[in-house]
């Protein structure tokens, strides 16, 4: 951990070293669907913007995604791992209860002296986790922060939902971030929730809620991931979503038309062009994946950045503005200058 004089010689930004990110091989598509369910690609397609998403192997759970994520983000800041004092590790699909899948994920990239742990904020939860390690690294307790989201979304699904299932995909992404006053820098993270409101999309098996754990609670498909009241939840998301980005705009004292790149949770495009006419925004600006990859949970938004840091579209001194909705309620927006 650094020193107090550390910090301060070091300036109070906060600079993004590097991006990661990692899909599984195999891919599962629409027409894939059409042979299990009563559906068709046009049908998802026109409903969701979805064509195809990743599925995790048998033996791959979150850690290991997370791993190949980690190491590709590592390698992008051009550090060591063993410079890593702090990982904070968004997921809804840990590889168990416990321990923590941050704690798996430590000794797969074998840095026991890094302090681990987990952030649950649903589809929120990168940048929960990027709040999180803002906190740390400003306040001096950690020097070196990896934030990584990793999400095996397709082992909660009901395959037989044909609503439900067609959304999720599996996969990882990770940024290093480090307290520095150059190169690119986290200006800013705002985030939020309303638990009275967080019924509508939840996982209700497996708690503490459903004791004992048995027949009856597979029965009821209590391990499923459900989905309720989509309609409301999609005017819902539409609002945080903009207030979220309103937020970000008006704590740093700029405008929508200052922004070069919205990046969003990958929810459904249909959500997504909402909110672009929401905070009048040409669609053209929002950096979309959610076609190849459907909606991955915490993951979904920071593959996406990774993958416009890796191809090029953002460039140097760019304004890129996140946001995110999800279940519990949780929403929540961050702005960096590339």
């Amino acid at each position: 951990m650094p020193t107090p004089d550390e910090v301060h010689q070091e300036g109070s930004g906060i600079r993004i070293l590097g991006t990661g990110s990692y899909v599984p091989d195999r891919v599962l598509s629409n027409f894939d669907l059409e042979k299990i369910l009563d559906t068709t690609n046009e049908w998802i397609h026109q409903r969701t913007g979805i064509l195809e998403r990743r599925v995790a192997a048998e033996d791959q759970a979150s850690s290991d995604l997370a791993h190949h994520a980690g190491l590709h983000a590592l390698d992008a800041a051009g550090i060591d791992k063993n410079e890593l004092d702090l990982v904070v590790f968004a997921t809804i699909t840990p590889d168990m209860c416990c321990p923590a899948a941050a704690n798996f994920l430590q000794a797969k990239l074998d840095i026991p002296l890094a302090l681990t742990f987990d952030v649950t904020a649903a589809c929120s939860g990168f940048i929960f986790a990027l709040n999180v390690a803002q906190q740390y690294l400003k306040s001096g307790a950690a020097k070196t922060v990896l934030v990584v989201a990793s999400e095996v979304m397709t082992r909660t699904v009901d395959w037989t939902d044909r609503g439900s299932c067609i959304l999720w995909g599996d996969g990882a992404a990770a940024v290093v971030l480090r307290r520095d006053p150059g190169g690119t820098q986290l200006l800013s993270t705002h985030v939020h929730t309303d638990g009275a409101g967080g019924m509508n999309l939840l996982l209700p098996g497996g708690g503490s809620l459903t004791t004992p754990i048995g027949h009856r609670s597979v029965d009821e498909k209590r391990h499923f991931l459900r989905l309720i009241a989509a309609n409301t939840t999609v005017r819902v998301a539409v609002k945080h979503f903009a207030d979220s980005c309103y937020e970000a705009l008006e704590a740093n004292s700029v405008s929508i038309d200052d922004i070069d790149w919205v990046i969003p949770h990958q929810a459904n495009l249909r959500m997504l062009q909402s909110l672009a006419k929401r905070i009048e925004l040409p669609i053209e600006k929002m950096v979309l994946t959610i076609e190849k990859y459907g909606n991955i949970s915490s993951a979904s938004l920071a593959i996406a950045l990774d993958e416009a840091v890796r191809d090029g579209r953002i460039r140097k001194d760019d304004l890129v503005l996140l946001t995110a909705f999800g279940g519990g309620l949780t929403w929540g927006s961050a702005l960096i200058r590339w």
